[in-house]
């Protein structure tokens, strides 16, 4: 199966496009710019939801759901904000279709059931929810909101790929308001670490923590915080964004507080999400030519047995033991499937969950039982060993641990050393199209330089990280004073 998979270094936008259709996470739909998640895609997103929701509540947050339609006034409420996303909106000018009286059996749009006011569809809900929260919010005792919103937003993209950037795409989105400026901006780095924690100890992925600059910021934040991670072609991902939004939003919708002196205050804001992009970041860290690799914590299926025989004799021998391991196995909190299926020969289905990614591949047949051993195969190296069925269980467990940590270790090692420090423009440009990577360059502030280095090699500053030594130097573009390295790539 994964024969026909093009390889990474023949065409890494290839090769990703047809690992996430062939590995049956998800495919192109009917309506342009929007994609079909299929139940193998959507069951890892469940993983990666329901991680993130026990996370989110342990931080103290809670679930709640807002409209889908924004009317236009409340979305322009925010100047910064609905100028951001403008280009990026889908409206709804029309309530009613009827039917077309000059071609039977269609429709069109009814000109008479124009709406008295358009509604957007949400690209982000911050001016719905703080709309809402201006009914919520009278006391300092009202304070913290903690919300979150699992839902889906639009955002109209001419170049679309499958999790990357389409239309329409899966997230979640929390939204809380403080009484103080200081307690907001703890709430802003606390989600990013948080997003750090879960992509780095569940996604096997390392990230950069950092700040954006000015011009990268979310529109209508004071200050972006962000997670960065590095993909297998050298190019970096954005894997998470937090922000501090000051009073913008408070100001902009009206939301204040009686503080504990009575005073009227403006409440302080942030927000922050991560999407189906996620998937995509998955794919592209791990997978091989020969398909997914899927990090245990998050694999839907974490280990498959497959059953060789030539007699029903043998298979019935073969899946009693079966279905012993399985039970011992669920009983750890492992995921299992049983591939009995007899429609398919051992071969085809080993390259199947080869593809699919499955961390471990367990065979057995007459020889096995009569040895009492298993033949285990790991997915990450490709590497396959006789184990004893005496304890094979626990062995299981510590193999899928040991397959985390390994994957997260590859991962880490091929970052640390794609980010390189360049002193000049000529370096900066021949590493970007050479090595890529993370590229760890002296900036002098400006949003001009940053700008015209985007126009003259398309990298972009991805962040300042937060633990960046602060250094004095030069520019790599104009020479100008700068107080530090930034890091540059290209990006997704």
């Amino acid at each position: 199966m994964s024969k026909n998979l093009t390889t990474r270094e023949e065409d890494y936008s290839k090769w990703y496009n047809e690992l996430v259709v062939k590995a049956d996470l998800a495919e192109n739909s009917g309506v342009r710019g929007c994609m079909v998640i299929k139940p193998y895609g959507y069951a890892i997103w469940e993983k990666m939801q329901a991680q993130l929701d026990k996370m989110f509540k342990e931080t103290g947050h809670s679930n709640a759901y807002f409209p889908l339609f924004v009317p236009k006034s409340m979305f322009e409420a925010e100047e910064k904000n609905a100028e951001g996303f403008a280009k990026e909106c889908a409206i709804v000018t029309h309530y009613r279709l009827k039917n077309d009286p000059d071609k039977p059996g269609k429709l069109m749009v009814d000109p008479n059931a124009k709406l008295e006011e358009e509604l957007i569809v949400r690209p982000t809900s911050e001016a719905i929810i703080w709309s809402t929260y201006k009914g919520w919010v009278q006391s300092y005792r009202d304070l913290p909101l903690l919300i979150n919103q699992w839902a889906n937003v639009v955002r109209w993209e001419m170049r679309t790929r499958l999790f990357l950037r389409t239309a329409e795409f899966l997230w979640q989105e929390g939204h809380t308001a403080h009484a103080t400026r200081q307690e907001a901006i703890e709430e802003s780095e606390k989600m990013m670490h948080v997003y750090a924690d879960f992509v780095q100890n569940f996604m096997a992925i390392p990230v950069v923590k950092g700040l954006k600059t000015e011009t990268e910021r979310f529109a209508g934040a004071d200050e972006t915080y962000c997670i960065e991670a590095l993909m297998q072609d050298g190019k970096a991902l954005q894997a998470g964004t937090s922000h501090f939004l000051g009073q913008n939003f408070a100001k902009a919708f009206d939301v204040k507080f009686a503080n504990k002196e009575g005073k009227q205050e403006y409440v302080w804001g942030t927000s922050w999400g991560v999407s189906t992009r996620l998937m995509g970041a998955l794919v592209m860290t791990h997978s091989d030519d020969k398909g997914l690799v899927l990090p245990p914590n998050l694999a839907p299926i974490q280990v498959v047995i497959v059953p060789i025989y030539k007699t029903d004799e043998q298979f019935d021998a073969i899946s009693e033991q079966v279905n012993s391991l399985t039970a011992e196995l669920r009983k750890l909190g492992i995921s299992v499937k049983y591939d009995n299926r007899d429609t398919q020969k051992p071969g085809f289905k080993f390259a199947e969950w080869e593809l699919k990614g499955v961390p471990v591949r367990i065979a057995l047949g007459p020889n096995d039982l009569e040895n009492g051993t298993y033949e285990i195969a790991r997915r990450d190296n490709l590497s396959k060993e006789v184990v004893s069925k005496e304890g094979v269980a626990s062995y299981i467990q510590n193999l899928l641990e040991t397959i985390q940590n390994d994957m997260f270790a590859k991962a880490l090692d091929y970052r640390d050393t794609h980010i390189t420090e360049v002193n000049s423009f000529d370096e900066f440009k021949a590493l970007l199209e050479t090595k890529g990577g993370f590229l760890s360059a002296h900036w002098d502030g400006t949003a001009e330089t940053e700008e015209k280095i985007k126009e003259l090699t398309r990298a972009t500053i991805r962040c300042i990280a937060l633990d960046r030594v602060e250094e004095a130097g030069s520019c790599i573009f104009t020479g100008a004073p700068s107080k530090g390295r930034v890091l540059f790539a290209k990006a997704y």
